[in-house]
This record gives C-alpha cells, sequence and structure tokens, in this order.
C-alpha cells in the first residue's frame, strides 16, 4: 500500500476558505475509485510554520498512484480547484510496511 500526503498553505486561510477546500478534496471520496482511504484535515493551531490543510490518501501500490495523479475527476475538479486556491504546497509518498 502507498500513502500519498499533501499539505497546502492557501492563499486566503480563512474557516470559510479551509472548509471549502476539505469538501472539494473529500469530494474525491466516490469518485476516484482507486482511493482505499481518504482523510482531510484542516490546521487548528495557524503557526508560523502550519499548513492550512492535510491531505492524505490510502492507494494499493505505486501504478494506483500514478493513475490516480492522471484520474479524470482528481485532475479536472480537484485539482484543478487547489491549484487556484493554494499558495503552495508539499507532498511525501511512502510504502506502508
Amino acid at each position: 500500500m502507498i500513502k500519498h500526503v499533501v499539505c497546502f498553505k492557501l492563499k486566503d486561510n480563512s474557516p470559510e476558505a479551509c472548509q471549502k477546500a476539505k469538501e472539494v478534496l473529500m469530494s474525491m471520496k466516490g469518485n476516484v475509485p482507486l482511493l482505499r482511504d481518504i482523510e482531510v484535515g484542516i490546521d487548528f493551531l495557524h503557526s508560523e510554520r502550519s499548513y492550512d490543510l492535510h491531505l492524505q490518501v490510502l492507494l494499493d501500490d505505486e501504478a494506483a498512484l500514478e493513475a490516480y495523479q492522471q484520474d479524470p475527476y482528481h485532475c479536472s475538479v480537484v485539482k484543478k480547484y487547489m491549484h487556484q486556491v493554494r499558495e503552495s504546497s508539499v507532498a511525501v509518498d511512502w510504502i506502508v510496511e
């Protein structure tokens, strides 16, 4: 299994903007069949080093991760929206042992 984690800093990190971004990310559940699990969290500390949102998805393997990156819903809805509202993002992917 592969865990794919992305942290986002938003241009507008108001509670409403964070909630909307969370809803868009969570909309992948049921729309992206490759996902085995999805979790989205909103930061509450708002420290200098904090990111605003955390996305974590679980996928079967590296091939599923590659396919997820090209998934039509992920690309046309989620990536499109997140690229408009994010200031920056970081990601990490690892094999779950």
